[in-house]
């Protein structure tokens, strides 16, 4: 066998090893590779894909611009500290009163951002909407009278909330009980250990070109996009005690 044959032997050896690595511990590689501890999911499906509720260029500069800048900002406050780039998201919000001062703010505001949209495309999808399914929906007659009630509470905090922010659904841990909460900016509860179920964003430019300032047209639009299934399967691990954002 040729020197030209063992090195391309070996080369594909690296490789697969590589591919193996990323798919099993992404955040490793990315820290190698001197891009951060964090990445920019993908979107699940086509940014046309929630159109007519939510249109494409939204969907477009929504993810690829505002989410993409909560990443990179995150992992750019992160650079100098090589203790905290090897704590999950989910360590890192519920310690930030432990976070250097020169860096809590950004981070409060670049993670928060980057938890709430990771869960937000997660739980949207084309051709969904309608009624909750499965536990989610037993729990939601049990914490609030029925879906009708439910959406106009939810509907509510989103419209109440002054400038920026969040409408949240958590999920108590322990028992399981739902409850509506809004939070301003990229806050999340996640932030005071409390499990999120859902969300919706509420500032600007998650609806602002299609819906200008009619954000309770929005608020209204969105239940057509809500991936109910994805809801229930979040709720499941939640109440199975998993740490998911």
């Amino acid at each position: 066998m040729g020197h030209a044959e063992i090195d391309r032997r070996r080369l594909l050896v690296t490789g697969a090893a590589a591919a193996l690595i990323v798919a099993v511990r992404p955040h490793l590689v990315l820290a190698q590779a001197g891009a951060g501890p964090f990445s920019l999911p993908a979107l699940p499906y086509p940014e046309s894909a929630l159109e007519p509720h939510v249109d494409a260029q939204t969907m477009g500069l929504h993810h690829g611009r505002h989410h993409k800048a909560y990443v990179d900002n995150v992992n750019r406050l992160l650079e100098s500290h090589g203790e905290l780039q090897r704590l999950s998201a989910l360590e890192l919000l519920r310690r930030l009163p432990e976070v250097p001062d020169a860096i809590r703010t950004g981070l409060r505001n670049n993670l928060g951002g980057h938890v709430n949209h990771t869960m937000f495309w997660s739980i949207m999808g084309p051709g969904k909407g309608g009624a909750p399914v499965g536990e989610t929906a037993a729990a939601i007659e049990r914490d609030f009278g029925g879906f009708d009630a439910f959406k106009q509470r939810f509907n509510a905090a989103g419209l109440g909330q002054f400038g920026s922010g969040w409408a949240f659904v958590t999920v108590e841990p322990g028992t399981g009980k739902l409850a509506v909460a809004a939070a301003p900016n990229q806050d999340t509860p996640l932030m005071e250990g409390r499990p999120v179920l859902m969300g919706n964003d509420v500032w600007e430019h998650a609806y602002y070109l299609k819906y200008q300032n009619r954000r309770a047209d929005y608020l209204n639009a969105w239940w057509n996009v809500v991936d109910w299934a994805a809801v229930d399967r979040r709720y499941a691990a939640i109440r199975r005690g998993e740490a998911i954002i």
